[in-house]
């Protein structure tokens, strides 16, 4: 691959129109922008990250989660980026390295607009209505590729859906963003039929698979084997600043639940570090008093000597990213005390947090509510003649193509409305088909 092909701003649907002229905002920045100001992204505000929203005690959602992702993942493409240019000198200008932050920030914004309500435990509710609930049922009227895209429902290829499909009544090429902006949000470039038990993660449906293919060939990007390509090699620092704000975020928010305790978090945060940085972050905390502050304070620090090391990597990675042959992640090859603190913190979260009684409870009713849901639509799409199905299907937005022909299409008509509801409007709906809940009269 070559920087000069993968930094294009050409966007999807609208090539015709593209201008190459350079302008006030540089078009990646007008993705960043657009997002910003879109329904979707102003939904995540209600959407479970880990904890339960918030009552008198904040926690991360998915809308700040992603935001403070793409303040971080910009950082480090600056970082990078400047690595870059001082490896080549003057031999690369006009590459396009100045564009890395623009990009990587918006490609961060996105990479969670497909998520279903209840945290990440939504995607498997969705995935397992399939292969174990009511919705095997469906297996012999669908292809293999179109069955192995819903048993494995993926947020990531439906973030990829949301940005690219031209629903009902809106224009060509969805948002309309810039083929290197959606090549950097895609994790996993592969198909659903090449996914496995031990990664069942895929970049894009069926349905789209024309579409990625399409911007794949402008920005050279090589199809390693058949439905499998190489990553856009500014997909590693969205990952990576995605990989670092939510294990990294998810122990300050369990400090803040009590869920772990100062000495337990400033422990973790501080093994990051030699002895020497340690005392010097022990004296900072020193001149703090709320024990909020000082977590914040240690976390600041560790974030910024993941973001240097990650942005290190990348760098000096140039080649193998190019060629596709990078693996695993820019954390996985970050120097060994860093890599070793980030993996106490996952083994920490792993026992304590994601297990922790709050979390399970709403992983618990969200399957529920997800499940009666899927339960009640299908239904409705399947049998759309029915008295009770008619007025159910009267409450799907009309971009949805729940009247197709085509059952595969209808069921995704379903499958975009439920991964689009806020954790509010999910339990509303669970509540009115239930009859719990009736408009004031």
């Amino acid at each position: 691959m070559d920087w000069s092909r993968l930094i294009s701003d050409k966007r999807l649907g609208m090539e015709r129109f593209h201008d190459p002229r350079n302008h006030t905002r540089s078009d990646f920045q007008r993705d960043y922008d657009r997002m910003v100001f879109s329904s979707p992204f102003r939904r995540l505000q209600n959407k479970t990250q880990v904890f339960p929203l918030p009552g008198s005690i904040f926690v991360h959602n998915r809308l700040t989660h992603s935001l403070e992702v793409a303040s971080v993942g910009r950082s480090m493409a600056k970082e990078a980026a400047l690595r870059l240019r001082d490896m080549h000198g003057d031999s690369r200008c006009g590459t396009g390295f100045d564009d890395f932050p623009d990009i990587v920030a918006a490609a961060c914004l996105c990479h969670d607009l497909g998520n279903p309500p209840f945290g990440h435990s939504g995607e498997k509710t969705i995935a397992t209505y399939f292969s174990e609930g009511e919705g095997q049922q469906l297996r012999e009227r669908l292809s293999e590729r179109q069955w192995a895209d819903l048993v494995n429902f993926e947020g990531n290829a439906n973030s990829f859906r949301l940005l690219t499909h031209q629903f009902v009544g809106r224009r060509q090429g969805g948002f309309a963003m810039t083929y290197s902006t959606l090549a950097a949000m895609v994790k996993y470039p592969r198909t659903s039929m090449l996914a496995e038990p031990n990664h069942p993660k895929f970049g894009f449906f069926e349905s789209e698979e024309s579409l990625y293919r399409r911007i794949a060939a402008e920005l050279g990007i090589p199809e390693l084997e058949p439905g499998r390509f190489a990553r856009h090699p500014l997909v590693y620092l969205m990952e990576a600043a995605d990989d670092i704000c939510y294990q990294i975020m998810d122990i300050e928010d369990a400090h803040r639940l009590a869920i772990l305790s100062l000495d337990e978090v400033a422990s973790l945060f501080l093994g990051f570090f030699g002895e020497e940085d340690a005392a010097r972050m022990r004296r900072g905390m020193g001149h703090l008093d709320d024990p909020n502050e000082k977590v914040g304070y240690l976390r600041s620090n560790v974030i910024g000597a993941l973001v240097g090391d990650c942005a290190r990597v990348f760098a000096e990675n140039e080649t193998s990213l190019l060629r596709g042959e990078l693996e695993g992640s820019l954390i996985d090859q970050a120097s060994p005390r860093l890599r070793e603190g980030y993996g106490r913190c996952a083994a920490i979260a792993r026992k304590k947090i994601y297990m922790a009684p709050d979390v399970i409870d709403v992983e618990i009713a969200g399957n529920r509510i997800i499940t009666y849901l899927l339960n009640s639509l299908m239904e409705a799409v399947i049998h759309p003649e029915r008295n009770f199905s008619r007025l159910l299907l009267e409450t799907i937005p009309g971009q949805y193509d729940i009247g197709s022909d085509s059952l595969y299409t209808r069921i995704q008509g379903v499958l975009d409305h439920v991964s689009g509801m806020t954790d509010v409007y999910a339990l509303n709906l669970f509540r009115k088909l239930n009859g719990h809940s009736l408009p004031a009269v």
